[in-house]
C-alpha cells in the first residue's frame, strides 16, 4: 500500500482516521543510527508502526523494529509525542490519517539486519551522514530530538 505524506500543505485531504503509532530511535555502541528505506514511499526513516490490540506501546516498538529491521531492541525512554494535525498521510486504500506517533529511544540487544515487506533497505548510518538521505521532515524532527538527549519529552 503506497502512501503520500502532506506536511503543512493547504491542499492536503481531510483526515478520516487517527492511529496510535510508534517510532524508534535506535543507536548502537558506535553511535550509528538504525534506519530503514520504506517500501511505501521510498524515504529513509527510523523504524516504527501501528499499535495492535493487546499490545503495550513498548511491545509495539520491540515488534516493529524486529519486523522491519531484524534487530532486537530494549526500550529505554520516551523522546516525544508527535500529533501535528498539519501532517496528513494518505494511503492508496482510501485512509487519510492524521499523524499521531510516540517516539522512543531504544538500544539494540541482538538480531541480524534484514529487510521486510515494509523496508527495502536497512542500515546503520553514521549520524553525520544523515543529510545525504531523503528523510521526511517529521522523521528528521524525531531524529534531532533523539540526538539532543532531552531531559523532558517533546510534545505537540
Amino acid at each position: 500500500m503506497a502512501r503520500i505524506d502532506y506536511y503543512n500543505d493547504p491542499k492536503a485531504p481531510k483526515p478520516n482516521s487517527i492511529v496510535v503509532a510508534v517510532t524508534a530511535y535506535v543507536v548502537d555502541d558506535q553511535d550509528k543510527l538504525l534506519l530503514i528505506r520504506r517500501t511505501d514511499n521510498d524515504l529513509y526513516a527510523i523504524p516504527g508502526g501501528a499499535l495492535e490490540l493487546g499490545e503495550t506501546l513498548t511491545t509495539t516498538v520491540i515488534r516493529e523494529v524486529k519486523e522491519e529491521t531484524g534487530i532486537d531492541v530494549e526500550v529505554t525512554g520516551l523522546i516525544g509525542v508527535y500529533s501535528n494535525p498539519a501532517h496528513i498521510i494518505k494511503f492508496t486504500n482510501g485512509e487519510v490519517r492524521q499523524e499521531f506517533s510516540l517516539c522512543f529511544r531504544a538500544t539494540p540487544i541482538g538480531g541480524q539486519v534484514q529487510t521486510s515487506d515494509e523496508s527495502k533497505e536497512v542500515l546503520w548510518i553514521n549520524q553525520a551522514e544523515l543529510d545525504t538521505l531523503n528523510i521526511h521532515p517529521s522523521i528528521r524532527l524525531r531524529i534531532e530530538h533523539g540526538q539532543q538527549k532531552r531531559v523532558k519529552p517533546y510534545y505537540t
